[in-house]
């Protein structure tokens, strides 16, 4: 991985992400080096400079954004905001939960994609998904009209997070667009513990993922776009615990993906209190407190003591994908092993390992994340046209 802060893993995750989700080189380089002297401080220190000098790159593309559209340069203006949402995005996750700009900060890295989708009429819409008394946000992006044979609905995947990301992150991605040139539609979820669900509505998260699973599947079911026969469910990182547990319980889900194998969270986190393994995300206990209303260790070690798939994988009946990197240096990559070789009963269950020298060998493969997702978009279409159609 391109280690842009040699000393600072997390600092440069977020570096990388932005190059490999359409942001500039010149831009992240001009965001990067005003904070390298602080990125060697360590992880937690100098967030706040960190947010600061990203945000200053993103107001400048703001600004030359505004006076694009005042000319009547939409597709520019539009791009711009992209990138600059992009920006702030990446800069945000990397703060305590304890910053006082944090909910600002989120909010305008999603006033700013939604700027974006605007100027360049994606196919895309806001969503809000009941769940037991309040609303799962996400968005829909729809499949290429072209590329769903005629007469019939596209299939959709159900994509969801890890720990630390959000739905604006799985847009950047251009996950969602490679799945609709292939004709599939895309519902990205934050759910609870996550994004906007986390940060402006504080739902938190839950071992038990397949009550989230139900709650996308239902609102799917009041749509008159989608094949409810051909229902995926994608989750990346921590995702790759919750989506395997869900398909494991919520039988309406028609194939899964572990984008990153996470079998035993809870012996992740056995690991990091000895210091074993990198952190996703600066401020780490602060956050994962954060994300499971945890009042100290005990108790969220307590919370989170059944996130494992020891006894769950074998549950799982419908196609099954893990992908993972050789050089994850966050989940061992014997936890995608543990993965496969527990998941008996599925029909189709692939295991595929991305190693040197072709790339993607980090975690999620962020390294290389396009080559990544193209690979799971294809396993995903290719699996649909398997499936039976509800007609």
């Amino acid at each position: 991985m391109f280690m842009y802060f040699p000393t600072n893993y997390v600092w440069s995750m977020a570096a990388v992400a932005s190059l490999n989700c359409g942001g500039y080189i010149d831009e992240v380089d001009r965001a990067c080096k005003p904070v390298l002297e602080a990125s060697r401080n360590g992880d937690d220190v100098g967030t706040d400079l960190l947010y600061a000098s990203w945000e200053a790159v993103a107001d400048r593309l703001i600004a030359s954004a505004k006076e694009d559209v005042r000319l009547g340069r939409r597709i520019n203006a539009g791009d711009k905001y992209y990138r600059a949402s992009l920006y702030v995005s990446q800069a945000e996750r990397l703060q305590s939960p304890q910053w006082e700009g944090r909910k600002a900060a989120y909010q305008k890295s999603i006033d700013l994609l939604l700027t974006h989708v605007e100027l360049s009429g994606a196919p895309f819409t806001t969503v809000e998904i009941p769940y037991e008394g309040a609303s799962l946000p996400g968005y829909f992006y729809a499949a290429d009209p072209a590329a769903v044979p005629a007469g019939a609905k596209a299939p959709v995947v159900i994509q969801w997070n890890g720990l630390d990301s959000t739905k604006e992150m799985m847009y950047y991605s251009q996950f969602p667009q490679m799945l609709a040139r292939r004709g599939v539609s895309t519902l990205m979820v934050d759910t609870p513990g996550s994004g906007e669900a986390l940060r402006m509505r504080g739902l938190q998260a839950r071992y038990d993922t397949e009550a989230w699973a139900a709650a996308c599947v239902d609102y799917l079911e009041t749509r008159d776009d989608v094949d409810l026969a051909k229902v995926g469910l994608v989750g990346w990182s921590l995702g790759g615990y919750y989506a395997p547990r869900a398909a494991a319980f919520e039988k309406r889900i028609s194939l899964v993906v572990a984008w990153g194998a996470n079998h035993d969270w809870a012996a992740v986190q056995r690991r990091r209190v000895e210091r074993e393994g990198e952190n996703p995300v600066p401020h780490y206990w602060k956050h994962v407190f954060w994300v499971w209303g945890a009042s100290d260790l005990d108790d969220f070690m307590e919370r989170t003591k059944d996130m494992h798939l020891d006894g769950v994988a074998e549950r799982i009946t419908v196609p099954f994908l893990i992908t993972h990197g050789a050089n994850d240096r966050q989940i061992p990559v014997a936890m995608a092993h543990r993965s496969y070789e527990q998941a008996v009963n599925s029909p189709k269950r692939e295991l595929r390992i991305f190693d040197e020298p072709e790339g993607g060998t980090e975690h999620i493969s962020i390294d290389h994340m396009a080559y990544v997702a193209a690979y799971i978009s294809d396993w995903v279409s290719e699996t649909f046209a398997e499936l039976g159609s509800k007609g």
